[in-house]
């Protein structure tokens, strides 16, 4: 990020303050556009060249284990901002996949989770492209992700659901056809 782009920023959030009618005099106020605008540029969106290259070098590199039955990481935690009201959401994603010709790290699922959920999205995208990410570079014999999350456009607004939550899934490969049951180990696996 430029020293550029967060003074414009900074200025943007004063501006839309002061049209709200926030006293920015009031010491509680004072820096309130700097927290606001630091805030908002932690979610700046990835281009797709940038989420293409995040998506190489966080599912990278492929360790040569003979593993070929289901890997799982699951309650991976993360926040993003809905780009519909750009308020945030929070949940957790479970992400299970079959290995063919070996296995990342671990901790990289969860990398990837949080790094595509870190800029103004849709739930449904970032399930989605999750699991085409782990499908389509691991060469995988198939992958699910099942993500929960508690909107906050949801709770604070519109319908002011404090207890509404919203459940995604994707499935690719085997786990799409339930080959052996894959899907419905999966399932039970995550509920334990």
């Amino acid at each position: 990020m430029t020293y550029e782009l967060q003074e414009s920023v900074d200025g943007a959030c004063r501006r839309l303050l002061k049209l709200l009618g926030v006293d920015l005099t009031d010491p509680n106020c004072s820096d309130t556009p700097r927290r606001l605008a630091s805030w908002l540029l932690e979610y700046a969106p990835m281009d797709e060249d940038e989420e293409t290259k995040f998506i190489a070098d966080t599912l990278s590199p492929v360790f040569p284990e003979a593993h070929s039955e289901m890997v799982i990481v699951r309650n991976i935690s993360f926040s993003s901002l809905c780009m519909h009201h750009m308020l945030p959401f929070r949940g957790v994603a479970h992400v299970g996949y079959i290995p063919t010709d070996g296995v990342v790290g671990i901790s990289k699922l969860a990398r990837l989770v949080k790094g595509l959920a870190r800029q103004p999205t849709l739930q449904e995208r970032i399930t989605r492209t999750v699991a085409d990410a782990v499908f389509e570079t691991l060469k995988c014999e198939g992958v699910m992700v099942v993500v929960t999350a508690d909107h906050l456009c949801m709770q604070v607004r519109g319908v002011e659901d404090q207890y509404a939550q919203t459940v995604t899934s994707a499935v690719r490969g085997c786990f799409k056809t339930n080959d052996a049951g894959c899907k419905d180990e999966f399932l039970e696996l995550i509920r334990k």
